[in-house]
């Protein structure tokens, strides 16, 4: 590294972002724009095997190393892949101590991280070697931010996400896509309102609602196709559906990345910060919505209150952009 904290022109780089879903799409223009900010560049991206599918093909990523975190066994061969090869410098966009210590482990020459006023985990800043104060409201922006001060180039926002596989069944025409899961019970919106969604779907538009979920944790919506599949089944089926309605999770982040029309239902949770990237998705906040990023065990009181006409009819709003953008 050099004394401004810059590595050489062609440095070896060590991201990290080991999950989930949205934060790895919320990754990865900043991992594009530093992959483009030197000549002759190798970049490695640490991951946990479960998210890895989201990084195949990517054209920006060298290698991927997997943090095998269940057994002893698993993170002896995930240090020794860590430790083959000499960093110059670590970008840790997630900011946690195992992130931290993830970069720290592979013996880079500098880490990259924000600053410890805007890490969850305040102590993993104790292993940056440069801080960043991110000024910007959406997490995507400030991870460019982030990526700016290791020297990333100043590139429109890209997402390289790899096209998918069919999984499961799917109906043969256009359809509506909803993954009612999040991380958080207090962000998902009731089951009740995505029957109600797909009466009214089938009723006044001859869409079917189609529900994705993993094998791991089974759905049951009335009037719903049930879509089970993993990533590559869920990224398929984003890029087929006519429009989805998402809440603020993983495949919401996805479809937006993938610039899909739709709407994003909010709640406990900012949509200025964690809202869809992009534009393509209208969001929706119930009324009297408190940002607490409460991780409560019952669905939100302000994501109880948005009502499935609401939905429905920022639904057909997004529908008819799309056929617009098609017959332009």
């Amino acid at each position: 590294m050099s004394s401004d904290g810059k590595a050489a022109s062609s440095p070896r780089i060590l991201v990290v972002r080991l999950g989930a879903m949205g934060d790895i799409v919320h990754a990865l223009p900043a991992v594009a724009a530093l992959k483009q900010g030197f000549a002759g560049p190798r970049l490695t991206w640490a991951v946990e095997p479960r998210w890895s599918p989201l990084l195949e093909g990517n054209p920006f990523v060298d290698r991927v190393v997997w943090l095998r975190r269940k057994t002893a066994g698993g993170l002896l061969e995930s240090w020794r892949e860590l430790r083959s090869e000499d960093y110059d410098f670590a970008v840790d966009f997630q900011g946690l101590l195992k992130s931290a210590l993830t970069a720290a482990c592979a013996r880079p020459e500098g880490i990259f991280g924000f600053d410890p006023s805007q890490l969850r985990e305040r102590a993993a800043g104790l292993f940056y070697s440069v801080k960043t104060l991110a000024t910007s409201a959406h997490v995507v922006d400030r991870n460019l931010e982030l990526a700016a001060a290791a020297g990333a180039a100043a590139i429109p926002p890209t997402f390289p996400l790899p096209p998918g596989a069919p999984e499961g069944e799917l109906p043969p025409g256009d359809f509506v896509l909803a993954s009612p899961l999040a991380g958080w019970r207090s962000k998902q919106w009731p089951a009740e309102h995505y029957a109600s969604l797909a009466e009214r779907l089938r009723r006044e538009l001859n869409l079917p609602l189609v529900v994705n979920f993993p094998a791991a944790a089974p759905l049951r919506i009335e009037g719903a196709w049930a879509h089970v599949s993993g990533l590559a089944g869920l990224i398929h089926a984003t890029r087929r559906a006519a429009a989805v309605v998402g809440v603020d999770s993983g495949p919401m982040h996805l479809a937006a990345a993938l610039g899909r029309h739709g709407v994003a239902i909010f709640g406990p949770t900012d949509p200025a910060r964690n809202g869809p990237y992009g534009g393509s998705l209208r969001v929706l906040r119930g009324a009297g919505a408190v940002t607490s990023y409460k991780r409560g065990d019952a669905i939100d009181d302000a994501m109880r209150r948005m009502a499935p006409d609401e939905i429905f009819e920022a639904l057909r709003g997004a529908l008819a952009a799309r056929r617009e953008e098609r017959t332009t």
